[in-house]
């Protein structure tokens, strides 16, 4: 297997050296210029040098990878323009994933796992209603009331809201007032299909980093037409998705090729309306995973969508044609002809205007790390189908799939929900045996808890909760990560 990916031909041939490729890049470009296929190229190009690839297919076309390409008057006069005789056209190992269960394996996290930090954010949380999470969270980890699925926090948001006065002293005030609205807002958040997505099993890492018996890395693609019409679960599944990468793999510094590459498509998704705090900490972790061997790629229109302090961090640039109609499609332009390093002769932002199909800026790293120079180049077609898949074909590819049965069947454990609900039966319980049985009645109901009860009666199961939510060994305790991911330390 090559040492890099062949990317086309400019002033010189180019190609992407796989010892830098997990310094990150940018592909941008205006619908219709090319961009993606520049991201297929990539893609295979890294499952052939055995590189794990996760995608998402927000257009349906992706899923070509899985059957190979044929031979096409506009490719075959490409390869001519490259001085390519030989093109072996070729399937990529791919398994389909969907959050929906539908067009792939279901694609599942806990509530736990998510954190209140990028749940905030799929929620539309203002400041007060996100530290009011912020509270029902830690009672949960404190209690060991494992938080699943949408059921658990609700209940849990319940619980909390009642014992809003015990728990005032050691938390801070729970507003009844944000715990209704948040409880709205995960009735929106239903209503785009995330009941679904929050439970059991969830995804395991080592899944997404699988490679074939012949040394190809497999391509995961997250089936996203669906899915990117909930543009907030979209980016907080894919932030999160980057959290739990960053919070498992092991510092491996300096690699022969990344152990994953990880593609962004429809980047400002990801960074619009995103608070302060998460832009820092998703920041932190673009700078600090790609010592873990994860280089990531996002897949925009212009380089303005994606924050200054993320741009800085992506070595490798491959620009599209961009136009510019209007004074803010100028400054567009502008921005992304100064990312570039300049090359003598050539007028960066002029030509980003004038590229035709199939033709991008690039500049990448070299082996040591340096930005080359600016480049007009022909990119290579891909060697797998730039159409669609049939029905047939993708449910043909999902029954070869390794991961068939794993992920099929949702499983609903005892967690927060149940663990309330058991609560409070046995504190009522324990007050229909002490009341007295002459001259009254046994109530129809059992009466109200008070808080304290509630308190007492989760002391004495918050053993066998936490024993729930990490496991039986002991000494192990609840940490969140840096994007409020949770993980076991």
């Amino acid at each position: 297997m090559g040492k890099s990916i062949y990317i086309g031909q400019g002033d010189e041939s180019l190609a992407l050296d796989l010892s830098v490729a997990n310094r990150h890049g940018l592909v941008a470009g205006a619908t219709g210029t090319g961009k993606t296929v520049s991201l297929r190229l990539l893609a295979e190009g890294f499952a052939q040098a055995g590189v794990p690839v996760f995608v998402a297919d927000v257009k349906g076309d992706i899923a070509g990878l899985a059957e190979p390409g044929q031979a096409s008057p506009r490719i075959t006069e490409r390869l001519a323009a490259l001085g390519i005789k030989k093109h072996a056209f070729a399937a990529m190992p791919v398994v389909f994933w969907d959050l929906f269960g539908r067009n792939g394996h279901p694609l599942r996290a806990t509530i736990s796992d998510m954190g209140p930090l990028l749940l905030s954010r799929l929620l539309g949380l203002n400041d007060v209603q996100r530290g009011v999470l912020d509270i029902v969270f830690k009672v949960a980890d404190d209690e060991g009331l494992l938080l699943l699925d949408l059921p658990d926090l609700r209940a849990m948001l319940t619980n909390v809201s009642e014992r809003a006065k015990e728990l005032m002293k050691s938390y801070g005030s729970v507003s009844a007032v944000s715990v209704g609205a948040i409880q709205r807002a995960l009735l929106g958040l239903e209503g785009q299909g995330a009941d679904g997505f929050f439970g059991e099993p969830a995804v395991e890492i080592a899944d997404l980093m699988r490679t074939t018996p012949d040394g190809r890395g497999v391509i995961n693609v997250l089936a996203a037409e669906e899915l990117i019409r909930s543009p907030q679960l979209y980016g907080g599944f894919l932030l999160w998705l980057l959290a739990e990468l960053f919070e498992e793999l092991p510092e491996v510094g300096d690699v022969d090729k990344p152990k994953l590459v990880f593609f962004f498509d429809e980047a400002h998704l990801l960074f619009n309306d995103a608070p302060p705090v998460l832009l820092q900490q998703v920041e932190q972790v673009v700078r600090l995973i790609r010592s873990k061997g994860v280089g990531i790629y996002f897949c925009t229109q212009s380089p303005t969508d994606v924050p200054d302090a993320v741009l800085g961090q992506l070595g490798h640039r491959i620009q599209h044609a961009l136009r510019a109609f209007t004074p803010r499609d100028k400054k567009a332009v502008a921005a992304a002809a100064e990312t570039f390093r300049p090359r003598p002769g050539l007028d960066t932002g002029r030509a980003i205007q004038e590229l035709a199909v199939g033709e991008a800026l690039v500049s990448l790293l070299d082996g040591n790390g340096v930005p080359g120079m600016v480049q007009r180049v022909l990119i290579a077609p891909p060697v797998s189908r730039l159409g669609p898949l049939s029905a047939a074909e993708r449910a043909k590819v999902m029954e070869a799939s390794p991961l068939a049965g794993k992920y099929d069947d949702a499983v609903d454990r005892e967690s927060a929900h149940e663990m309330l609900a058991a609560r409070i039966g046995a504190v009522a319980d324990e007050e229909e045996a002490v009341a007295p049985i002459k001259g009254r009645k046994t109530p129809a109901k059992p009466p109200k808890t008070t808080g304290q009860q509630v308190a007492e009666a989760a002391m004495k199961s918050a053993a066998r909760g936490v024993a729930n939510a990490i496991g039986s060994s002991l000494g192990r305790s609840l940490v969140r990560g840096v994007l409020g991911a949770l993980f076991k330390k």
